[in-house]
């Protein structure tokens, strides 16, 4: 499972032309769901997103998590994520999960983040989206589940 989180002022996502979510302070956050991810890549991912310290503290030093500012998150599943570039100009995405499993695995991953942080909002999995966010920083953080895998064993 592959993350790209990004703290920011604010954000919002149309699906198919419509509002879907939107937040204030907090974590832009596409996921992608790769082939042979489990529940245990949500569990893994959600944790360690949720602590992150990307916020900065009274002295201006990133120190506190969007837990420790009450802010949110805004999570857009995103299939491109499990792209592969390395032959050619045109990228298969043959390595993201099919959209069943890869739904599944999103949603849980949306519950676990919800347990940890106040006000979760989302897009709508497979359909077409427009992200809008002010990006705080910029600070951008690509987390993979398989690295906190490794880091347990």
């Amino acid at each position: 499972m592959r993350a790209v989180i990004q703290r920011v002022s604010s954000s919002k996502v149309l699906a198919d032309g419509v509002p879907s979510g939107s937040i204030g302070e907090g974590l832009m956050i596409l996921l992608g769901v790769l082939k042979g991810d489990e529940r245990l890549d949500a569990e893994l991912l959600a944790a360690k997103i949720a602590k992150l310290r990307i916020f900065s503290d009274e002295n201006g030093k990133m120190n506190k998590s969007v837990q420790d500012i009450g802010g949110s998150a805004l999570v857009v599943s995103n299939f491109t994520l499990g792209a592969n570039y390395a032959h050619g100009n045109r990228p298969d995405f043959f390595g993201s999960e099919a959209p069943e499993r890869a739904n599944e695995l999103y949603e849980y991953f949306v519950s676990l983040l919800r347990k940890e942080i106040g006000t979760v909002e989302t897009g709508v999995f497979g359909a077409h989206m427009d992200i809008t966010m002010e990006a705080n920083g910029p600070v951008t953080i690509v987390m993979e589940s398989d690295v906190l895998k490794r880091k347990g064993k």
